[in-house]
């Protein structure tokens, strides 16, 4: 990744970078706290989330995080506030949470995530609502709410799709340290690296990957995997696919794909090779 522009994060617990061909990379800077999740850095997520998905110039996105985890989960002085808060506080910022879960799974873009350390509580969420994960052996996940008292609530409809019903129970009422290969068993990550320094070299692969594909089929591939996931394959099912690739077919787009393929040349969106 050849990098355009940095934005300004001393200060911030999100940063947004923007590299060449697209790709918009957001971190989680706050390394001192092992990333944990508090308001901030769910406020904060959710105006880069909204920057990101409203570029027209973006067609990929990376979550990453600085230092060695990941995220530590929830942050342990917002959990001391919370449990000083009224009920009501309580759902506005579970909502809030809520809200950040849905924008990542909902981004137009492809997602990939990049895990390593610790990934607990929410961050086991986020790894859900992400298109592609890549981790390392060294990766760790953990559903450690019940731990604590507490429920994963508002991940846990992503964590289900990505993992299933029946793991999902195992993990969320055992609480047990679930290892970067058990997590790929799972379908919670796709690509397990050797270590650390491997995981930009795995990333970079799949960045090469992804600029092969017409950034506009991309979005709406997985917009289409959203809409018929866990849906009966019924006449109204069958009529909005259809409807999907006609309308995909004379779009500018597949009207380019198509003529490229016949042609025998690149389409207009693949990198120029040396």
């Amino acid at each position: 990744m050849t990098e355009n522009h940095t934005a300004p994060a001393a200060q911030t617990a999100v940063a947004l970078r923007r590299h060449a061909h697209g790709v918009s990379e957001i971190v989680l800077n706050r390394p001192e706290k092992r990333n944990a999740f508090d308001d901030v850095i769910i406020g904060q997520l959710l105006d880069v989330l909204a920057d990101v998905d409203a570029d027209s110039n973006t067609s990929v996105v990376i979550i990453r995080s600085a230092g060695k985890h990941f995220s530590a989960g929830a942050d342990l002085d917002w959990m001391r506030r919370m449990a000083d808060n009224s009920h009501q506080e309580n759902l506005d910022d579970a909502r809030q949470l809520a809200r950040l879960m849905q924008t990542l799974n909902q981004i137009r873009q492809p997602v990939i995530g990049l895990v390593q350390g610790a990934a607990y509580g929410g961050a086991v969420g986020i790894a859900a609502c992400c298109d592609i994960v890549i981790a390392n052996e060294k990766t760790r996940f953990c559903l450690s709410e019940v731990k604590l008292g507490l429920i994963p609530a508002v991940i846990s409809p992503y964590v289900v799709r990505a993992i299933g019903e029946r793991q999902a129970r195992r993990y969320a009422l055992s609480a047990e340290v679930i290892n970067a290969r058990e997590a790929e068993k799972l379908g919670l990550v796709h690509i397990v690296c050797d270590d650390i320094d491997a995981m930009d070299s795995c990333c970079e692969t799949m960045l090469q990957q992804l600029a092969q594909n017409g950034p506009g089929a991309m979005q709406a591939a997985k917009d289409l995997v959203l809409a018929v996931s866990h849906k009966p394959i019924d006449d109204a099912v069958l009529e909005d696919t259809a409807q999907r690739i006609a309308d995909i077919r004379v779009g500018v787009e597949g009207q380019e794909g198509l003529s490229a393929f016949l042609d025998k040349r690149h389409a207009y969106w693949m990198p120029e090779t040396s």
